[in-house]
């Protein structure tokens, strides 16, 4: 049996600051859910997340370096992220909060994975994570925002290849009297346009 002490005051602050900043509508929902089809109480459902995070969190031995000590932990692990373009922009009044809310609430990504907004006039760009449900996709296409649906469209790469010194892709180059010539239409051969 675990003894709880001064150690999980960080678990107390961590569930303090969910309480007070972040809509928890969805999970008492889920717990409700679960509760009911596991045909637990939510004091025990509360238990084993508990559990469950800790599990998640806890340090293993596997996970000590060389001197005994705890690596840090590289929270900048890369996400591949897809930019796409939206169908609402600044003459919609739209605002990067009303965007970021709308993509929470409707496609349920988190909102430390919606990176560089960029709101012009009629659209929006946006990154978002990659392989994102067709369903979600579809959906969002029919969101609104200030009564503008989204219509969310995947911008695709460009190939950034150099295309410098490509001889294949140059066109021939030009002889000096080449445009002074034009082709004789009988013969198909040129002659000069000074000649006559």
């Amino acid at each position: 049996m675990a003894h709880y002490t001064n150690k999980d005051t960080p678990l107390k602050n961590r569930l303090l600051k969910i309480l007070a900043v972040e809509n928890l509508e969805t999970q008492r929902n889920f717990i409700k859910t679960i509760t009911h089809e596991l045909e637990i109480d939510s004091l025990s459902c509360a238990a084993a997340l508990i559990y469950l995070t800790q599990q998640l969190e806890a340090p293993t031995s596997k996970d000590k370096n060389v001197d005994g000590q705890l690596p840090t932990k590289n929270k900048s692990f890369t996400i591949k992220m897809v930019r796409y373009r939206l169908n609402v922009g600044s003459d919609h009044s739209i605002t990067t909060e009303q965007l970021k809310k709308a993509l929470i609430e409707e496609s349920g990504v988190d909102k430390n994975n919606i990176n560089n907004i960029n709101i012009q006039r009629t659209y929006t760009l946006i990154e978002l994570p990659d392989e994102m449900p067709p369903d979600i996709f579809q959906h969002l296409k029919s969101v609104e925002i200030n009564q503008q649906k989204l219509d969310i469209k995947r911008v695709k790469t460009r190939n950034n290849k150099k295309r410098g010194n490509n001889p294949l892709r140059r066109g021939r180059k030009r002889d000096v009297n080449t445009e002074l010539r034009s082709p004789d239409k009988m013969t198909g051969n040129t002659k000069k346009l000074n000649d006559k």
